[in-house]
């Protein structure tokens, strides 16, 4: 394992331990581990690498806005997962992005079967998909992370598990 597969994961373990504990991920966290990646890769390989490391990052902050902008993200997992894409690069942020997707879904599943929330979870997304087909895609109020009662995934877990399994296929 190289020494940026190890800072990686340490950055996305303590993401993932103060997420679970405080449902935030510090910004001095994901902007310290951003900036470390920009300085790593223009140490390494100039100007491409500072190139490369700022596509990664803008990439990796593409791919979750969109679900803060609706308000079913928070920022800090936005901010991670751009971190993490300063590290990887763009190419690598995609494949991260989609593990992450598909664990977080598995396990959003699960919290929500073992929390008696599930049918209430299937009726939310119906409810939203009927509502952006009639009014077009927007925040609804009642299924965002601030106006829903449901329980809450720590989005650092599924980011967390992306970078470990995109680390691990490279």
């Amino acid at each position: 394992m190289t020494a940026l597969n190890i800072f990686v994961v340490v950055v996305v373990l303590v993401a993932t331990v103060t997420d679970v504990r405080r449902r935030r991920i510090p910004n001095v966290l994901t902007f310290s581990a951003a900036l470390a990646a920009l300085v790593f890769h223009a140490v390494a390989g100039g100007w491409h690498g500072v190139g490369w490391s700022a596509a990664g990052w803008l990439a990796g902050a593409f791919l979750f806005f969109p679900m803060f902008a609706l308000r079913g993200m928070g920022a800090g997992d936005v901010k991670l997962l751009a971190a993490v894409g300063a590290w990887l690069g763009p190419g690598q942020i995609l494949i991260v992005a989609l593990v992450a997707s598909i664990a977080g879904g598995v396990i959003a599943v699960v919290v929500a079967t073992t929390h008696g929330y599930l049918r209430t979870a299937v009726s939310n997304v119906w409810m939203l998909l009927t509502h952006w087909r009639v009014v077009g895609v927007e925040p609804l109020d009642t299924v965002t992370l601030q106006g829903t009662a449901g329980p809450r995934l720590a989005y650092a877990v599924p980011i967390a598990i992306g970078t470990m399994v995109t680390l691990w296929l490279r």
